[in-house]
């Protein structure tokens, strides 16, 4: 029966701490654990998207704020710290960078390849990991053949490939769950055996979010249900501790079918020790949780359990310590703690501090693969004339949207020749991806005039979507602009520097449409909700709505560029909800961006201000963009803006007048 995994400890440790001296700090459960008890310390990555160096491959360079190769100074630090540990990733590993699309685009995984993410994990002795949502971006045989090199179980209990009357006897595209028999040190120095049953979840959105590779081949399960039937079993085959990897964020505290985020919900069950989540790509116990029901972040509990939630891009690991107390022949936990360490910290000036040094046995095992998608992601397809950035995306017509629809409506339209939709008016529907929010100050588009190369591409689109067009009256047209409207606070006339975004509201959310002119009265209040929900159903702020100059009745009919997200109902938007779609394309949104920047070998994305908001008597608001944005600041249309200090957490703040 193996020992729990411990690692010697090294220099990669906290940079000017006592362990980076040499000196390891004991964790109290260790010092006190009496004979008969022992300290077991659970250690989670989630959302690691190919993030195994510190680099920034879409702006070239390194950056000290991401990367497992960082994230295993800590794993070295708690595996010395304490006896007994298990290491766990909690899914979204294999997609969401371009070293992720070069393997799946440029390179391939043919039978017996390794994928450089399972590399890492394999060189820093993982114990188990379950599938996120992203995995299934690039196929299920991808995915497959990326798994066959893992040297730790892969668990995935709620995606079947043959769903039975009850989840135990389902067929599940990956074992469900894993016991893991290991022998644990008490405090009195003797061994002793113990089980610890690892089951995974993701959500089930999956089946609309990549239909495509998913429909007829496999089908999911609601979390909550799933881990009802599981867990009883996991017992009965005598699992001394339950631990859920669970690639799903913290939601609402009870259960609810088919729940996105179901960490919560699921603590409400019997028989489970710990949960780690994910998907949301926040940090539990941290204020993103202040007065969240159900979360007690003083505590590291979610309903009564211990949990816990590290970041993603390897920001942070998560650690939950566990003291664990003999039981007739198994165990219990008596105590616990939570917490996560995060690789680097933002400084008031706003300047990052590398708090660990990178694991030199990662970055060497990935080396060629790291060195290959640089080659990759430089190459140049064509130019611009204008720059690309998103700074400004979400308050007014901005050129990184621009290109995006632009390519869509030049792919659709050609798509659209000889069917019965030609001669329909073709629209074009992107939004924002890198426009600050959770991804920090940093997280924008910004490429210059010049040479366009993949790297660039991948900024402007960073999701291996495909393209959809669907059909939709002008009716839908109208509630599909208000639903991205509702990304804004309500303005009162006269009022000064109120905050107009909503944070609540995904920049990924926020749709403009091209194709069609509209303005958007902010005195309005939003018709929907951040989910998508009806708020206020009398309410319009899409006012003005026109296409070729003239008013768009709700009887119209228009065909619209979008993506495989959008189109099967991500987000919740009008019209686009799965019903609607005339066209599947083979290929993906970032493809097709590539084609369009080739055809025309130089492309001038210059936003043509189709939409604007409506003039609101005497008003200001307020605007948090990245630094950058302030070289870029006179020249956006439609809109007056002026500096206004600086916000929070890195961000250059701005003032707009309506």
């Amino acid at each position: 029966m193996p020992k729990f995994t411990h690692r010697p400890m090294t220099r990669r440790a906290f940079l000017g701490t006592t362990a980076a001296a040499g000196l390891v700090m004991v964790h109290p459960f260790t010092a006190r654990a009496a004979a008969g008890q022992a300290h077991l310390r659970l250690m989670e990555t989630t959302d690691l998207h190919v993030h195994v160096w510190p680099y920034d491959y879409y702006a070239d360079r390194e950056v000290d704020t991401v990367g497992l190769a960082r994230t295993a100074a800590h794993i070295a630090d708690i595996r010395a710290e304490a006896q007994n540990s298990l290491l766990l990733d909690n899914g979204d590993f294999l997609q969401g960078n371009p070293m992720g699309d070069y393997i799946a685009y440029e390179r391939g995984m043919k039978a017996g390849d390794m994928h450089p993410i399972i590399t890492a994990l394999n060189t820093l002795n993982f114990d188990a990991a379950t599938i996120g949502n992203h995995e299934f971006n690039y196929g299920l045989d991808f995915l497959m053949k990326s798994l066959d090199g893992a040297a730790f179980p892969v668990v995935l209990a709620n995606v079947v490939k043959e769903q039975a009357a009850d989840p135990t006897q389902d067929t599940t595209l990956v074992p469900p769950y894993v016991i893991l028999d290991r022998e644990l040190t008490d405090g009195a120095g003797e061994t002793h055996p113990i089980r610890v049953g690892i089951l995974g979840f993701t959500p089930p959105q999956v089946m609309n979010w990549d239909r495509k590779h998913l429909e007829g081949n496999v089908t999911a399960r609601d979390i909550v249900a799933t881990a009802r039937a599981y867990v009883p079993q996991m017992r009965e085959e005598g699992a001394d501790l339950v631990v859920l990897l669970a690639h799903s964020g913290i939601g609402a505290p009870e259960p609810q079918e088919m729940m996105e985020n179901a960490a919560a919900a699921l603590a409400t069950l019997p028989g489970i020790d710990a949960i780690l989540s994910g998907h949301s790509h926040l940090v539990f116990p941290g204020p993103a949780y202040d007065g969240f029901a159900g979360a007690d972040n003083a505590n590291g509990t979610l309903n009564g359990v211990p949990a816990v939630m590290a970041g993603f891009w390897g920001s942070h690991l998560g650690v939950i310590d566990l003291l664990l107390e003999r039981d007739g022949s198994g165990w219990r936990v008596v105590s616990h703690e939570v917490e996560t360490r995060p690789i680097s910290r933002r400084e008031e000036d706003r300047s990052i501090t590398a708090l660990v040094e990178s694991d030199p046995d990662v970055q060497e095992a990935t080396r060629e693969d790291h060195e290959e998608t640089l080659a990759y992601v430089r190459r140049a397809v064509g130019k611009t004339d204008a720059p690309l950035h998103s700074y400004f995306a979400l308050v007014a017509d901005d050129p990184s949207v621009q290109i995006v629809s632009q390519a869509q409506e030049w792919y659709v339209r050609q798509m659209m020749q000889g069917t019965e939709w030609e001669g329909l008016p073709i629209l074009s529907a992107a939004a924002p991806f890198k426009a600050g929010g959770r991804g920090g100050a940093e997280y924008y588009t910004d490429v210059p005039a010049g040479d366009v190369a993949i790297k660039n591409v991948a900024d402007l689109y960073l999701y291996p979507n495909t393209v959809r067009a669907v059909k939709i009256n002008g009716a839908e047209l109208r509630d599909w602009l208000e639903r991205s409207a509702g990304i804004f606070n309500q303005v009162e006339p006269g009022s000064e520097d109120v905050p107009l975004i909503n944070p609540d509201f995904p920049s990924y959310n926020f749709d403009v449409i091209d194709g069609v002119t509209y303005r958007i009265d902010l005195t309005q209040p939003s018709k929907f909700d951040s989910k998508g929900g009806m708020l206020n159903e009398g309410a319009s702020r899409i006012v003005d709505l026109e296409h070729e100059g003239q008013p768009v009745t709700p009887e119209m009919e228009f065909i619209v560029a979008t993506n495989n997200y959008r189109a099967s109902g991500g987000g919740s938007f009008p019209g686009a909800m799965g019903d609607t779609i005339v066209f599947e394309a083979p290929d993906t949104n970032r493809d097709v961006i590539v084609r369009y920047i080739v055809e025309q070998g130089t492309v001038s994305p210059r936003a043509d201000g189709n939409w604007t908001f409506a003039p609101v008597e005497g008003a200001t608001v307020l605007f948090d963009t990245g630094p950058g944005g302030a070289a870029y600041a006179a020249e956006v249309p439609g809109v007056q803006i002026e500096p206004a200090g600086d916000g929070p957490d890195g961000f250059a703040r701005f003032r707009i007048g309506l």
